[in-house]
């Protein structure tokens, strides 16, 4: 986690970040051959085995990456109901379909936010998340942990959630790392643009481009530079704020493909009707 964590900041291929990435990996690789063959293992990791679990536990990696902001909880209440109401009427893997497929579409939405994006462009690609949160957060809960014996539930619920605080933590640092990583590139293409005279780069950090055209010859002066400055690191930060909600929407997308492998729990799975 600590290594996670310092990696966009500090470098993947820092030497405390790589030492720390190197020694979990190793670790993990030591805590799984020793739990699996231990008589009394601190957790089952066998239970991987059982499709519709792994298939669930991926499903939570997914969700495990997002941010909750108050339209989206809002929207996740409001949601709430139909959800529950829904599963028993479609299905539970129909409902997780639709759920993920709700939430790349919104988190696609916000990819596209110009850089003066604000409350009114936010709002309703998070109402768009919060009810599709809420349509594939139960239903692979239930994927995982529904058809299993009750000795194994505390087991796949640790798995579970581990999983879940995993994709968080992943996620995290994959945002991290394109926003400290990208933004820098955009500002850098910016700069050369202006320099070179280009129009399109001007109107797209929000500067007159009359501005452009009648600066004088020569480098700018400290004056043009300060004045330019912030516009470029805006325009920049927008478009790399882009790229990681695109990142998500992947993601999310990911989590759609792996819901044709799960199988439902017969108590989840829509009663057909007699002939």
């Amino acid at each position: 986690m600590i290594g996670l964590k310092e990696a966009p900041q500090r470098g993947w291929a820092s030497m405390l970040c790589l030492s720390l990435l190197i020694g979990s990996v190793a670790g993990i690789a030591l805590l799984i051959r020793r739990t699996l063959r231990a008589a009394d293992p601190i957790a089952q990791l066998t239970l991987f085995r059982r499709r519709s679990f792994a298939i669930g536990c991926g499903l939570s990696f997914c969700l495990g990456i997002g941010t909750t902001m108050l339209v989206t909880g809002a929207a996740q209440l409001v949601a709430a109901p139909l959800a529950a109401f829904l599963e028993s009427r479609v299905g539970a893997l129909a409902l997780t379909a639709t759920g993920f497929a709700l939430f790349a579409f919104g988190l696609g939405l916000s990819a596209f936010q110009p850089r003066t994006a604000d409350f009114g462009e936010m709002v309703w690609p998070q109402v768009v998340r919060g009810i599709a949160i809420m349509f594939c957060l139960l239903p692979p809960t239930r994927f995982a942990l529904g058809s299993l014996p009750e000795d194994e539930i505390a087991d796949a619920s640790g798995l579970f959630n581990l999983m879940r605080n995993l994709g968080g933590a992943i996620g995290i640092a994959l945002i991290d790392t394109i926003l400290y990583g990208r933004s820098p590139i955009y500002g850098e293409d910016f700069r050369a643009r202006l320099l070179a005279g280009d129009i399109n780069a001007a109107q797209a950090i929000g500067l007159d481009p009359m501005l452009l055209i009648n600066r004088p010859l020569g480098p700018p002066d400290e004056a043009t530079v300060a004045f330019i400055r912030p516009l470029i690191e805006r325009a920049s930060l927008a478009l790399t704020v882009n790229e990681a909600w695109a990142m998500l929407a992947c993601v999310a997308i990911a989590g759609l493909l792996l819901v044709p492998f799960a199988r439902a729990p017969a108590s989840l799975q829509v009663p057909r009707e007699a002939d």
